[in-house]
């Protein structure tokens, strides 16, 4: 039996092209590897091949020749020597880095400890302000108020005068009104009804008295005493 092989979509055949060109780039990045590597091996072997006769030289010419690797050692302890001026010079550099680090440390301190200082000081300043800045509120205004006048006050009167002396404070006669009546909840404060009007006093002051109707005359009074 054939197996029937699925039609290729447009998703697949992109996958193809993108392998297809990965394996391109892939192999040509082998062959420039390859042709480093055979430079790079051409060169150690001019260079062992310079070594020995630098060799001979020395020796003909009788000078004592000072104890060195052979070419194969050579070659493979080389990329330790061209590693070690790299670490000597990140040594160097992380020095460097630390010194620097320590004495910009060092600079900041002062200036931290400045920086505390005014801090410190304008603290007090802060506390100092502060019980002045400290405004009474409303209840107390009222109670104070109350307390200051002789006669009684309706809402609307209290919150005009406390307007006056505080227009800052925008004070509105419903909340004058919510405010003393809070007060009377809490016996702090009277409140006496005059007609369709309400008036209020402070609590030790007396409470505004209606006047009362004329009493007819008693019989003792209209008569003459007898003789």
């Amino acid at each position: 039996m054939t197996e029937s092989t699925p039609p290729a979509t447009e998703l697949t055949s992109q996958y193809i092209a993108q392998v297809v060109g990965d394996l391109d780039r892939n192999a040509k990045e082998q062959e420039r590897v390859r042709a480093e590597i055979s430079a790079l091996q051409e060169q150690l072997l001019a260079l062992q091949h310079d070594h020995t006769l630098l060799v001979n030289m020395q020796q003909a010419l009788g000078a004592d020749a000072p104890t060195q690797p052979a070419p194969e050692d050579a070659a493979t302890s080389s990329p330790p020597r061209q590693k070690r001026p790299k670490s000597t010079t990140e040594s160097g550099t992380g020095k460097r880095a630390r010194a620097k680090k320590a004495a910009t440390a060092q600079s900041d301190r002062p200036a931290a400890k400045s920086a505390d200082k005014k801090s410190a000081d304008k603290k007090p300043t802060a506390k100092a302000e502060t019980p002045t800045s400290v405004q009474p509120t409303l209840v107390e205004l009222i109670r104070r108020h109350l307390r200051e006048q002789s006669e009684p006050r309706s809402a609307a009167e209290i919150a005009t005068a406390l307007g006056e002396a505080h227009p800052e404070r925008r004070i509105k006669t419903t909340v004058v009104r919510t405010t003393v009546e809070g007060l009377v909840a809490k016996s702090q404060a009277q409140r006496a009804k005059q007609g369709s009007s309400v008036f209020y006093t402070a609590p030790d002051a007396p409470a505004p008295s209606e006047p009362s109707e004329p009493t007819a005359p008693t019989q003792t009074e209209t008569q003459p005493a007898e003789d």
